[in-house]
């Protein structure tokens, strides 16, 4: 990347950055950093996009993403040119659950992508999917590259190479877990990049899974920030303070070569434009999350590890989402239901639960439940606020949720209940908080395909895909890549309005 050149001098190209999520913002500290003078223009009245925090309990916390991939290490690299290396942490040994269809709750398999098992034949595979299925799996290594190679969505490329119990029992609950839909709605190069060219150059699927994993740094797939991923934004935001002009509260209509109109008629010339925003109509699903700070000790063993993906129907089916709606209602109206015993599912019938994942936020961060000091290198970790001895914080992830929020808050309350196997009466809720997100785009817009050889440059994850590791990567090199352009041949100015 450019290496910071200080103040930028009124005579460098000028740079026009719409959009103030972290896509916006690191394209917009990219090109200070080159001397480039930049405005950065937000039509909400905050930074940060789909990366934000709430008070909850008294406890501010991450209310979209909580941690981020570790691959290549881009997001890592960011933080440490931030000031935050120190509090760069490790997920909490253990793993997330699975919770079938039918039968309990179960570890998630460990070698696995997307819950693609790259060793078929491995104990926690078989445990979920059964022999047969395992047996069908492993059918994988006899087929040819080519089979399925050519699939663009990831559910009928593994439905071909490794069958549909790995697809129905695995592939899922957790593609969908994380990415809100089936994976028959999910496009294999956005959700998994690369990993039909693997296939190809593997042989196996299977194999392509393993190699994927082997390419990933030491460790972790996962990491988070001492005090929240929030903590990013707020990083950002100060490092651009004094040296990029940032308007907030300020819509953007139109952004060509002939000028863009803003709200307020103000209109802006510069010499290039960057859209950092939605193209077209989005793609991603809406996502509700319910987050509770529950006071229960028997949540200290943390049964279900750092949390629990839940196999059932998913957003590609919306009539599958509008059910799920009119039960959740109902299942809210029945919430006084008690958790039998424990609080555990039974096993002997069909299970369903209105929620699609839950994290165990506190058995997840050891900082936020105060079971490590976290960093003495970090400046602001050390006012982070921790969770009390049995205190914990559990996020709930709803495809469709009811309107009310009372109706909500009893709906988490008997899902963590039943998820976790541990009863939680409802005077050992001390708060709630629910905000609604859209997913991530599941497959490749027409939009996305222009985007990417127009003008104005187009950033953001339409064209980058989900996640920040994916999303600050492309960020960086298109900003580093423009500044390049202007420095060498400054171009005639652009106009914004």
């Amino acid at each position: 990347m450019l290496k910071d050149k200080g103040v930028n001098e009124s005579s460098a190209p000028h740079v026009i950055v719409v959009g103030g999520g972290i896509a916006g913002l690191v394209a917009a500290r990219e090109l200070v950093r080159a001397g480039l003078r930049v405005t950065l223009v937000e039509a909400g009245s905050r930074l940060g996009g789909k990366v934000a925090s709430h008070t909850v309990g008294g406890i501010r916390l991450d209310s979209g993403a909580e941690s981020f991939a570790t691959r290549l290490g881009t997001v890592s690299t960011l933080l440490t040119e931030l000031g935050l290396s120190g509090d760069i942490v490790q997920p909490v040994a253990g793993g997330a659950w699975l919770q079938p269809l039918t039968g309990p709750a179960v570890p998630l398999p460990q070698a696995s992508l997307l819950g693609i098992p790259s060793v078929p034949l491995a104990r926690d595979v078989i445990r979920v999917v059964g022999l047969p299925g395992a047996l069908r799996a492993q059918l994988d290594a006899l087929l040819s590259g080519f089979v399925g190679s050519r699939e663009r969505n990831l559910g009928a490329l593994v439905r071909k190479r490794m069958g549909r119990a790995v697809l129905d029992r695995l592939v899922a609950p957790v593609a969908g877990g994380i990415h809100s839909a089936h994976p028959d709605s999910l496009d294999v190069d956005i959700v998994a990049p690369r990993l039909r060219t693997i296939l190809l150059a593997e042989g196996s699927l299977a194999k392509a899974v393993l190699t994927v994993r082997e390419k990933a740094p030491a460790g972790s797939a996962v990491q988070g920030l001492v005090g929240g991923i929030f903590r990013l934004v707020d990083a950002l935001a100060a490092d651009l303070d004094g040296r990029a002009e940032i308007l907030l509260g300020t819509r953007v209509h139109a952004a060509d070569v002939a000028g863009t109109t803003l709200t307020d008629d103000i209109r802006l010339t510069a010499d290039a434009v960057i859209l950092a925003t939605e193209l077209g109509d989005p793609t991603g699903v809406p996502i509700t999350l319910a987050t509770l700070v529950v006071r229960s000790p028997a949540l200290d063993a943390a049964p279900r590890g750092s949390g629990v993906l839940v196999a059932g129907p998913l957003s590609g089916d919306s009539r599958a989402v509008k059910a799920a709606g009119r039960a959740a209602s109902k299942a809210a109206g029945r919430a006084a239901g008690a958790v039998p015993g424990n609080g555990a599912p039974a096993t002997s019938a069909r299970i369903e639960f209105r929620a699609k994942a839950l994290t165990h936020s506190t058995a997840k961060w050891a900082w936020l439940a105060g079971t490590e000091a976290g960093s003495e290198a970090g400046t602001a970790a050390s006012a982070v606020r921790r969770v009390e001895p049995g205190v914990h914080v559990l996020r709930l992830s709803f495809a469709a949720a009811p309107d009310a929020d009372a109706d909500l808050r009893e709906l988490a309350r008997t899902e963590a209940a039943r998820l976790l196997g541990v009863a939680i009466p409802v005077a050992d809720v001390l708060d709630f908080a629910r905000v609604q997100w859209r997913g991530a785009p599941t497959r490749r817009t027409p939009a996305a395909d222009v985007a990417e050889t127009a003008t104005p440059l187009v950033i953001g994850e339409t064209i980058s895909g989900a996640g920040l590791a994916s999303i600050i990567g492309y960020a960086r090199v298109s900003a580093a890549n423009l500044a390049h352009d202007l420095l060498a041949d400054p171009p005639l100015g652009l106009a914004i309005e």
